[in-house]
């Protein structure tokens, strides 16, 4: 496959050398092998409360980008050009958009069309309605938005040239998912409405513009004095929270074929020597779920304030500068983003209450590529932490949003973004792997990305896959498996079983010893453990300690904070388990490495807990929290902001 892959990048370099200013940029190129035949069968569209769009009505099929980045206003400009479908006698379609300045709406001849804006909704946005020449049978119709983005774009994060490594150049990257693409590109923003995409990227001459898209001119072009044009093409159909731009000082490395970093220079050799084994996590996918489909598999390192660990951007997975760790210990969030490729990329929540559809598969699916490459131990200790994380989850949010199927009406779709779309995904997924074994589930599982690749899926699908595939009519099979209970009702059937860890077992002799008997932190064999086991020893709790400040006294805090250098610790995800223990036992001297570790990253998943368990502490942790939270925030993403503001408020001035 990958010898294939490259005879077609070749290819596709020679015919991008031709495509160099040409109209047709955004057509299937004729190099591609031809689409499975799931992905031209007509698509039955569902209803997605999260858009204004009526894709059964007209529908965008394909977005072409020519934007220019001025990073003195913080805005997009330029033009959308959709191409458009309709059912015979159509006369509108309708856009999703989130504060863009809509300057003009025409048709490709350049006359006007007429459009109205819907009224403004604090989630969705507004509808953009536009008044279209009634379709006729198999027409397309090219309409030309000419817009602006706003600097406050919640998908857009304009950085400061002191906000990146190099501390020369700004910077400015995108995060769709979920509803955010809205607010960049005026499009039908559901994940149900698969589009193609070209772009046409002008920056200044400095740096450098990078999409989740093929590069069809990687040195740029000249587009005037001080500034650069880049050219990108995604031929794949993809859900519009999948398209991504960054623009900055970039470098690339190739570290195997057909896959690279790109990064800041200055952090490109340490990005290098982390990923070098990229190229044996995307054949250990294709080996157990078939070919990728997406030509390069490459990851871009971006500047800390990034909000996710990852975002499986196609061809160009976004990801947090925190999983750096210096020994790859942290990789497994890099198999987690390579195998959206395939549950995601390739087969996409219809809806946003299918969450669960996205990442319970991509989590199960990474867990087998860690098994894979790194062995059968560190993928089950891996397996703990996860299920560990979602019995917190549990107890945490109230019982209906503990469902695999949920219920968002009139809420974000990213208050779905829990351990239950991803970790009770995963358990569901393998508690059928374990009834039905393997080969069996893993034949099933290849089958289901093949029959409904560039599709999207939902709930209902999925069962019906199952059944018509897997189950073929086996009515003991299918109590067995109890599929309903473990989509439809709150917490965890009867058939879920705990994954263990035997690497654990003496992890938990250890945090006994230490944490109930009192023994010094001197012998805890922390040398010789792994990141997980580490994590796994900071995680652990005595019965009924989870909410108490007492278990620990200020001694054994002291102890394992000197003892095991947890003040200068360099792992994120170990930094994260210490502080959420000195912030439970409002342990003073840990408040200087929190304030730094608040202020030099902006990952959602280590900030929101860190300040939602300093508000808890009332009178010791709400003065510490508005302190570092006014301090910290103009170097947050939106999407960490908005979460975070929820919590401590926004500061003042």
């Amino acid at each position: 496959m990958s010898r294939a892959r490259l005879a077609m990048m070749a290819s596709a370099l020679a015919l991008a050398a031709a495509l160099s200013g040409c109209d047709g940029l955004g057509e299937p190129r004729s190099d591609m092998p031809p689409l499975p035949a799931s992905t031209t069968a007509p698509v039955t569209y569902v209803r997605d409360i999260h858009s204004y769009a009526r894709p059964e009505t007209a529908r965008v099929k394909h977005v072409d980008l020519d934007l220019t980045a001025d990073f003195e206003s913080q805005t997009l400009s330029g033009t959308a050009t959709l191409d458009v479908t309709g059912e015979p006698g159509a006369t509108q379609l309708i856009l999703d958009i989130r504060n863009l300045e809509i300057r003009s709406v025409a048709d490709e001849e350049g006359r006007p069309l007429a459009f109205a804006l819907g009224q403004d909704d604090p989630i969705l946005g507004r509808a953009l309605t536009i008044t279209v020449p009634a379709f006729e049978t198999d027409e397309t119709q090219k309409i030309v938005v000419t817009y602006a983005t706003r600097p406050d774009a919640a998908a857009l994060q304009w950085l400061t040239p002191a906000q990146t490594a190099g501390g020369t150049q700004p910077f400015l990257f995108s995060q769709g998912q979920a509803i955010l693409t809205r607010t960049w590109v005026p499009t039908q923003d559901s994940p149900g409405i698969r589009q193609t995409y070209s772009a046409r990227i002008t920056v200044p001459e400095a740096l450098k513009a990078v999409m989740s898209a093929e590069m069809l001119t990687p040195d740029g072009e000249e587009a005037g004095e001080g500034m650069r044009t880049y050219r990108f093409r995604m031929t794949n159909p993809v859900p519009p929270y999948l398209m991504a731009i960054a623009v900055g000082d970039l470098a690339f490395a190739e570290v195997g074929e057909d896959v690279g970093v790109w990064t800041e220079p200055s952090r490109l050799e340490a990005a290098r020597n982390e990923f070098a084994e990229l190229r044996q996590m995307v054949d250990a996918a294709e080996g157990l779920y078939g070919p990728y489909r997406w030509g390069r598999y490459d990851l871009l390192i971006l500047p800390p304030s990034f909000p996710f660990g990852g975002m499986e951007n196609p061809r160009l997975t976004f990801a947090t500068p925190t999983i750096v760790a210096g020994d790859r210990s942290l990789v497994s969030l890099v198999a987690h983003e390579l195998a959206h490729s395939w549950s995601g990329n390739l087969v996409t929540n219809a809806t946003w209450a299918d969450f669960w559809l996205n990442e319970g598969f991509t989590v199960y699916f990474e867990n087998r590529i860690m098994e894979a490459v790194y062995g059968r131990e560190r993928a089950q200790m891996l397996q703990v932490l996860g299920w560990n994380d979602l019995q917190t989850t549990l107890a945490d949010l109230p019982p209906a949003d503990t469902r695999l199927r949920l219920d968002l009406t009139g809420r974000d779709p990213d208050d779905g973004l829990t351990d239950i779309a991803y970790e009770k995904g995963a358990a569901f997924l393998r508690t059928i792997e374990r009834i039905v074994g393997r080969e069996r589930f893993d034949a099933w599982l290849t089958g289901y990305f093949e029959r409904n690749a560039f599709r999207p899926m939902t709930t209902d699908g999925f069962l019906a896959d199952i059944r018509a595939n897997l189950i073929q009519g086996d009515a003991a099979l299918e109590q067995q498996l109890m599929l309903e209970a473990w989509i439809d009702q709150p917490g965890l059937p009867s058939n879920a079983q705990a994954p263990t860890s035997p690497a654990f077992t003496a992890v938990d002799q250890a945090a006994r010893a230490f944490y109930v008997d009192r023994g010094p932190a001197s012998a805890i064999p922390w040398r010789r453990w792994s990141t997980q086991e580490r994590q796994h020893f900071l995680a652990w709790r005595p019965t009924g300690a989870a909410s108490s400040r007492d278990w620990l006294t200020a001694p054994q805090l002291a102890d394992l904070e000197t003892t095991l250098n947890l003040r200068n610790e360099g792992n994120a995800e170990v930094l994260f388990a210490w502080l959420q223990i000195a912030v439970a036992h409002r342990y003073q001297p840990a408040v200087p490495t929190l304030e730094r570790f608040l202020t030099t990253q902006g990952r959602r998943k280590f900030v929101l807990p860190l300040f939602t368990s300093l508000w808890a502490e009332g009178d010791w942790g709400r003065p510490i929290a508005t302190r570092l939270y006014a301090q910290a925030r103009p170097g947050y993403h939106p999407v960490t902001t908005g979460s975070v503001d929820e919590v401590v408020g926004v500061p003042a001035g």
